[in-house]
């Protein structure tokens, strides 16, 4: 009995360390998912003047990791069902850092080329962390979405307000800047490396009802209205991310003001980010807390477009900055929330990551496109206060309560 007991208490001890270590793990990779990306928007001046290139090349700086994930997203899944989440979180990682290493080497190609790989990293991380949560926490998904999420988010931007600091302030130059977001990836894939060392795996299914399912996803009009409200969202995110740092300059804010605005708006929009999936995993429906959310980006949005005051403008971004955070936090937890199990979590994310980010790509190269053509962000501004009503209207279809495969 002794000898149970002990034996007992043992397996439950190592339970809790393993749980204590995914936490950790699933917090590292959430700081990994945006700092590469966000530290961007407020050196694009600083690229653009020292390697010549024009706004709409500017604008794929952002553009182009977004086109990696939508290549990458479907595959993603499958990548985690072949050689396990844990491996394949790993391997992500470790492509981001390579990424980071190579778009810091001065020149056209090799920036654009680290971007790309940059995006596949995230992307491999994007698919498998909603499933990881869904397999090893499935009653805590609302919570721990808003875990990682609210993590994503701080470390977002922090990379957004420290870039202009880092590469000015204490003269590191662009490179350098944005080289600093190696660290994060490196420590992340250590640990995600003895996580999977640790993890004992179990034989996947790779049946043909595995493949039966794959095929139903594209048919499932839930899954298309999570994919939509999470494109939009992303469209919202990335398109603010790379060019309000310049819209705000048009606006009459120096550069470095500018980068931190940007900054504070994300910081505004972190109890967003952390509470909005838990309190909305409390009823049934969704879409009250989308709707709410959504409100405040189309009313920063229009008070951007219609006043330069500074105060009018402070108050506008940590609008856009709430939605941001709370409206994709919503989108990411509906990727546990609609589906059954981790391995529907999977398709579902890999599906809608796919689809989502192939319509958020369009967005900083698309407003680079009519910034350069029109020389006003007036424009811009008009398409993100209707992609804003968008994203609510889809919101609002993916709230209701259901699963993909029903």
């Amino acid at each position: 009995m002794c000898i149970a007991e002990g034996v007992f208490i043992l397996s439950e001890h190592n339970n809790r360390l393993y749980n204590a270590l995914l936490i950790v793990g699933i917090i590292f990779v959430g700081i990994n998912l945006r700092p590469a990306i966000t530290s961007v928007g407020p050196l694009i001046g600083m690229i653009r003047a020292d390697i010549h290139i024009s706004n709409w090349i500017a604008g794929l700086l952002t553009s182009l990791p977004l086109i990696a994930f939508a290549l990458m997203s479907i595959s993603a899944a499958k990548i985690g069902r072949r050689f396990s989440n844990e491996r394949s979180l790993c391997f992500g990682l470790a492509i981001l850092a390579c990424g980071i290493f190579i778009r810091s080497v001065s020149g056209i190609v090799l920036l654009l080329v680290g971007t790309f790989l940059i995006g596949f990293g995230i992307a491999i991380c994007n698919v498998l962390l909603p499933s990881t949560i869904k397999e090893k926490f499935p009653t805590k998904v609302p919570f721990m979405t808003s875990l990682y999420s609210t993590t994503m988010g701080v470390f977002a931007a922090t990379a957004s307000g420290i870039s202009i600091p880092l590469a000015k302030g204490i003269k590191l130059g662009w490179q350098q800047a944005m080289l600093v977001w190696s660290v994060p990836a490196i420590l992340a894939m250590v640990v995600w490396l003895y996580i999977s060392i640790k993890h004992v795996q179990s034989k996947k299914k790779t049946d043909i009802v595995s493949s039966i399912r794959d095929k139903r996803i594209w048919r499932s009009r839930l899954a298309w209205q999570v994919a939509m409200f999470l494109g939009f969202q992303s469209f919202l995110f990335y398109v603010t991310i790379s060019w309000l740092p310049e819209i705000l300059v048009s606006l009459g804010v120096d550069i470095s003001t500018a980068g931190w605005l940007l900054a504070i708006a994300q910081f505004i929009g972190l109890p967003a980010s952390f509470f909005a999936p838990i309190i909305a995993g409390k009823f049934k429906s969704q879409s009250g807390a989308v709707l709410i959310t959504g409100l405040f980006a189309v009313v920063g949005y229009i008070g951007l477009l219609l006043s330069n005051n500074f105060v009018v403008i402070i108050i506008c971004t940590m609008f856009i900055g709430i939605t941001l955070s709370g409206g994709f936090a919503l989108a990411l937890s509906f990727l546990g929330l609609r589906a059954k199990n981790a391995e529907q979590a999977a398709m579902l994310s890999g599906m809608a990551q796919t689809m989502g980010y192939l319509l958020a790509a369009i967005g900083p190269f698309f407003i680079g496109f009519f910034y350069d053509l029109t020389s006003e962000w007036t424009i811009p501004l008009i398409i993100l206060i209707i992609v804003s009503i968008s994203a609510i209207l889809f919101g609002m279809r993916s709230g209701k309560s259901g699963f993909i495969l029903d």
